[in-house]
C-alpha cells in the first residue's frame, strides 16, 4: 500500500495550492481528482470558463463601444454557439496544461478517480482501467478535502440538460436562447444574467430576496440593479419559484409563488450550491455534515482543521466566501500548518469580485458593517463617466467609493462597480491593509488619464465632506498636506 505524507482530494484552487506548498517542503504528495484532467470546478465549470464566456460576450457584442457608436452597434451581426464555446475550449487547455506543468515541476502525483476515506488515514480510489473499475487503497499522514462544490438541484425543478439547466450543465453547452429566465440572484446567477443581456438577449432575473448580495455595499449594488433595469432586464425580487412547467410547445415557463408567470425558452436554475462530500464516506474518517450545511465541512477557521486533526478542509467546501483567491491561500494555510510552517494571522481583508456585467469588487467594510460596529464614519465618490479615461471609453456606468474612519481618515473600506473593478480594487486594499489613510490618494500622483485616478477624486470627495461632519474640538481635520516634491521636474503639459 503506497504511503503518502499528504493526500489532497480535490485538484480546484485551494488543491492545487496546497498540494504544490507542500511539495515545495519536500513532502511526498498525491492529488485525487475524479476527472480526467485536473483544475476542478474552478477550472471545468465554473470560475475560468463563465469568465470566459464574459469576455467573449463583451467582445462579439461590441458592447464596451456602444456608449460611441450607439445601442444598435454590434462588432458581429450573428453570434451563435459555436463561437461561445471556441474561445472557452481553448482557455480551459491552456489552463488544464499550466497545472500540469506545475504539479510536475513540484513532483506532485497525480490521480484519476474517485476518492473516498476507507479509515481516518485510508482512501481508497475507484479508476476506470480499459473498461474495467479497479479499487487501490493509499494512505496519508495528513488529508485535505478540497472536493467543491455543485449545483443544488431541487428534486421539483425538472432539469433536462435542453431548456432546463444548473450552472455546471449550462456553461458545458453554452447555447445563445432567444429569451432567458435566471432563478437566483447570487453570484452566478446575476453573472451570466447580465452577461446573457449583453448578448442583446431578453432575460429575466428570479430572486426570492428584495436585496441582491447583501454582503457587498448596498450603494454599488443599487448602481449595478439601475444598470441592469435601464438596459431592459426584467427583475423580479422579492419573488420565489414555485416549480417549473411546460407549454404545448415544450417551453419552459417558471410559476412564482405569487402567482405569476414567466415564459422563455431557457431556464438557468441558479439557486445556491451543495458540498461535494456524499460519495466520500466521511463517516469512516470519523466526520460528520451538519444537517442543513448543504454538504459543508465545519473547520477551524486559522488552521482548517476539521475535528480529525490530521484531516483538513479548505476551499469552497467550507462555505464562505468561496472565491478561487481566497480557497488558494486557505490551500497554503493547511499545507504549512501540516507540517510545521508557521501561517500569517488571518487579519487581511481579502477583496471581493462579482464578475457581472458591469463588474463589481469591494474590499474592507461596508456602509452597513461601520454602523453596525459603531465607527464614525464618511464616504467620498468617483464616477467613472466624470473622469477623463472614463468619457475616453464611454463609460456611463460606474462608481468608486472610499470609507473612511470620520476622526482618524483611515481607510476601512473600498467598494468599486464598472469596467475593470476587479483589477482597480487592489490599490485600496493594499493601502487599506497598511492601515493608511485617504491621504494617500490626496498626496500621491496617478497615471492620467487612468481609472484608477477615481481614487483621488474619490478622496478628495471624501476630505470635502470631512470639513463639515461633526468633530471633536481637539481632532478637527485639518487640510491635505502638500504633496511631496520627486526632485525630478515637471514636464511641460
Amino acid at each position: 500500500m503506497a504511503r503518502y505524507d499528504f493526500i489532497v482530494l480535490g485538484a480546484g484552487p485551494a488543491g492545487r495550492r496546497a498540494a504544490i506548498q507542500a511539495a515545495k517542503l519536500g513532502k511526498s504528495v498525491v492529488v485525487v481528482d475524479d476527472r480526467a484532467k485536473v483544475g476542478g470546478v474552478s477550472v471545468h465549470t465554473g470560475t475560468i470558463p463563465s469568465k470566459t464566456l464574459r469576455e467573449t460576450a463583451l467582445n462579439l457584442s461590441g458592447w464596451r463601444e456602444r456608449a460611441f457608436y450607439g445601442q444598435g452597434y454590434r462588432t458581429r451581426t450573428t453570434i451563435c454557439s459555436d463561437d461561445l464555446d471556441q474561445r472557452i475550449g481553448k482557455t480551459f487547455d491552456y489552463e488544464v496544461a499550466v497545472l500540469e506543468h506545475q504539479f510536475a515541476r513540484n513532483g506532485v502525483q497525480t490521480i484519476a478517480g474517485r476518492g473516498y476515506f476507507k479509515g481516518p488515514q485510508q482512501i481508497a480510489i475507484k479508476r476506470d482501467l480499459g473498461g474495467s473499475e479497479i479499487e487501490e487503497v493509499i494512505e496519508g499522514d495528513k488529508i485535505l478535502i478540497s472536493v467543491g462544490t455543485r449545483p443544488y438541484r431541487p428534486e421539483h425543478i425538472p432539469f433536462n440538460k435542453t431548456n432546463v439547466f444548473d450552472s455546471d450543465s449550462f456553461i458545458l453547452q453554452p447555447q445563445m436562447p432567444s429569451s432567458l429566465t435566471v432563478v437566483g440572484g447570487g453570484v452566478i446567477g446575476l453573472e451570466y444574467a447580465t452577461i446573457f443581456s449583453a448578448l442583446d438577449i431578453p432575460v429575466t432575473l428570479i430572486e426570492p430576496n428584495e436585496q441582491l448580495l447583501p454582503f457587498m455595499d448596498k450603494e454599488i449594488v443599487d448602481h449595478l440593479v439601475q444598470s441592469m433595469r435601464e438596459r431592459g432586464m426584467c427583475l423580479r425580487l422579492g419573488c420565489s419559484l414555485s416549480y417549473v412547467h411546460f407549454s404545448e410547445k415544450g417551453d419552459p415557463i417558471c410559476q412564482l409563488a405569487d402567482g405569476r408567470l414567466i415564459g422563455s425558452k431557457m431556464v438557468l436554475f441558479a439557486a445556491g450550491r451543495e458540498g461535494s462530500t456524499s460519495s466520500l464516506n466521511l463517516e469512516a474518517a470519523g466526520l460528520a455534515l451538519n444537517p442543513g450545511a448543504r454538504g459543508r465541512l465545519q473547520v477551524d477557521r486559522t488552521t482548517f482543521q476539521t475535528e480529525v486533526p490530521h484531516i483538513y478542509a479548505a476551499g469552497d467546501v467550507i462555505g464562505f466566501p468561496s472565491l478561487a483567491s481566497t480557497s488558494m491561500e486557505q490551500g497554503r494555510a493547511v499545507a504549512c500548518h501540516a507540517f510545521g510552517e508557521p501561517i500569517s494571522a488571518d487579519d487581511q481583508a481579502p477583496p471581493y469580485g462579482v464578475y457581472a456585467v458591469p463588474e463589481l469588487s469591494s474590499v474592507g467594510m461596508t456602509e452597513a458593517d461601520a454602523g453596525e460596529a459603531g465607527i464614525p464614519y464618511e464616504c467620498g465618490l468617483a464616477r467613472f463617466k466624470e473622469t477623463s479615461r472614463g468619457h475616453i471609453m464611454g463609460l456611463e456606468a460606474g462608481i468608486l467609493k472610499l470609507i473612511c474612519h470620520r476622526e482618524t481618515r483611515k481607510l476601512i473600506g473600498v467598494h468599486v462597480v464598472g469596467e475593470g473593478a476587479s483589477d482597480l480594487v487592489h490599490i485600496g486594499q493594499a493601502v487599506l491593509n497598511l492601515g493608511g489613510t485617504i491621504d494617500y490618494f490626496v498626496e500621491n500622483s496617478f497615471n492620467y488619464p487612468t481609472l484608477a485616478e477615481g481614487y483621488k477624486v474619490a478622496a478628495l470627495d471624501l476630505w470635502n465632506r470631512l470639513q463639515v461632519s461633526p468633530v471633536d474640538e481637539n481632532k478637527k481635520t485639518q487640510a491635505p498636506p502638500k504633496p511631496k516634491q520627486s526632485g525630478r521636474k515637471k514636464k511641460a503639459a
